[in-house]
């Protein structure tokens, strides 16, 4: 897997992109129900950036929560070029209204640009204790950072995203990419953002994570009536 071209798909130069329910039909109907939120905080690759809105991955764990029966809104608050500090600086936005799961996907900026680990994981440690103050359940999604920053560089970032999990005693998807990155025939022409299919791939192997969550908190509000 070539880590570097899989890394640069989170390009800074990439315009802005959110998925708000102003612009998606699906989070409009639910919104008008007040169903519980899910919301996704991240860059480019949750922006679904090269996509159309309903092949970004936060639309296609919609479509499989809706196919599965459950009554949740995901809202795509991601940000092209967004780093760990740049997605805490705007958390409080994003979870407005009934937040009930945050997906955590930031980092792969912090990483292109060599930033230190040190202060990825203070941002992301703060964006995960100020979901867990408001009883908000968080799941964490894993990165690489480029191999040119070195071993040593790339094993501490690593480590920030199964340090911080461990620590917080929130989920961990181990890396947002797998089974995608580097891959050509998975990626848009630009061969680093995720195509269609990719974005699949991705999609299938975060519900794995996420759906032990939704479960987790479709039993608690039937508990809570």
């Amino acid at each position: 897997m070539n880590l570097l071209r899989a890394l640069v798909l989170v390009s800074l130069a990439v315009p802005a992109f959110s998925q708000t329910p102003a612009n998606n039909p699906a989070a409009v109907k639910n919104a008008v129900k007040k169903l519980p939120r899910i919301v996704f905080l991240g860059d480019s690759l949750t922006a679904g950036y090269g996509l159309d809105i309903e092949q970004s991955v936060p639309s296609l764990i919609q479509k499989e929560l809706d196919e599965d029966g459950y009554h949740f809104e995901v809202v795509n608050a991601g940000v092209s070029g967004d780093t760990s500090a740049g997605g805490l600086r705007r958390l409080e936005w994003s979870l407005d209204g009934d937040a009930r799961i945050l997906v955590i996907e930031l980092g792969a900026n912090d990483g292109l640009r060599g930033l230190p680990p040190a202060e990825m994981k203070k941002n992301l440690k703060a964006i995960v204790d100020k979901a867990k103050m408001r009883g908000i359940t968080v799941l964490l999604t894993g990165m690489e950072a480029p191999p040119n920053w070195g071993p040593q560089y790339t094993s501490e970032f690593r480590r920030v995203f199964r340090d911080l999990a461990g620590e917080e005693h929130v989920a961990l998807m181990p890396f947002y990419l797998y089974q995608v990155a580097g891959i050509a025939n998975l990626n848009i022409a630009d061969g680093m953002h995720p195509n269609p299919a990719g974005a699949r791939i991705v999609e299938k192997n975060l519900w794995q994570s996420l759906k032990p969550l939704v479960d987790a908190q479709v039993r608690l509000d039937a508990h809570a009536r």
